[in-house]
């Protein structure tokens, strides 16, 4: 049964890491590196994630500031991040590229809402899926008679508090992130 409740929770923990993720790639009108760190660039004939070719700062609140380790990559760079989802266009300065963030209008915050309460509804049914797996394992452990009925019951209360307890988690993650994308 701890084997049961260990994989669970894993499953849970990996469901709320990925939104949290998720959740630092939504833009909130402030500049942070995680806006762009993910970008796939094309570079070098390969596929490569933009914090490996270049040093990405903030060293204003509305700007973030791309520095090509190599600078044939300026190019690859700039293209990749003009063709991602960030809507945000590239100024390039000399061997930098600057982004500056656009203050967000009330309907763009609207939105972002939205969407950060959809990533967060299917967590929440990532979440609850591991909990139904983990409840039918249970119940099939002790149709085999690897688990008594106790201890059934004593594991399904355990799977709850656990699924409660990440539900929670992702609720109050909402909650801070939309009020971060509200504040003007």
């Amino acid at each position: 049964m701890d084997e049961l409740l260990l994989n669970a929770e894993e499953g849970m923990e990996k469901a709320f890491d990925f939104m949290k993720h998720e959740f630092s790639s939504v833009r909130t009108g402030k500049a942070s590196p995680s806006l762009v760190d993910g970008i796939d660039v094309d570079a070098y004939g390969s596929v490569m994630k933009l914090k490996q070719l270049a040093l990405i700062s903030t060293p204003e609140p509305r700007l973030i500031v791309i520095q090509p380790f190599d600078a044939t990559t300026m190019k690859p760079i700039e293209k990749a991040i003009n063709e991602s989802k960030i809507g945000i266009s590239p100024v390039v300065d000399g061997k930098i590229i600057r982004l500056p963030i656009p203050e967000l209008s009330e309907e763009r915050r609207k939105d972002l809402v939205k969407t950060i309460k959809t990533m967060a509804e299917e967590t929440r049914v990532r979440i609850r899926a591991a909990r139904r797996h983990a409840m039918d394992t249970a119940k099939k452990m002790q149709k085999d008679g690897d688990l008594t009925e106790d201890d059934l019951k004593s594991g399904e209360t355990q799977i709850q508090k656990l699924t409660d307890k990440y539900v929670a988690d992702v609720d109050s993650q909402v909650v801070s992130k939309e009020a971060d994308i509200m504040k003007i």
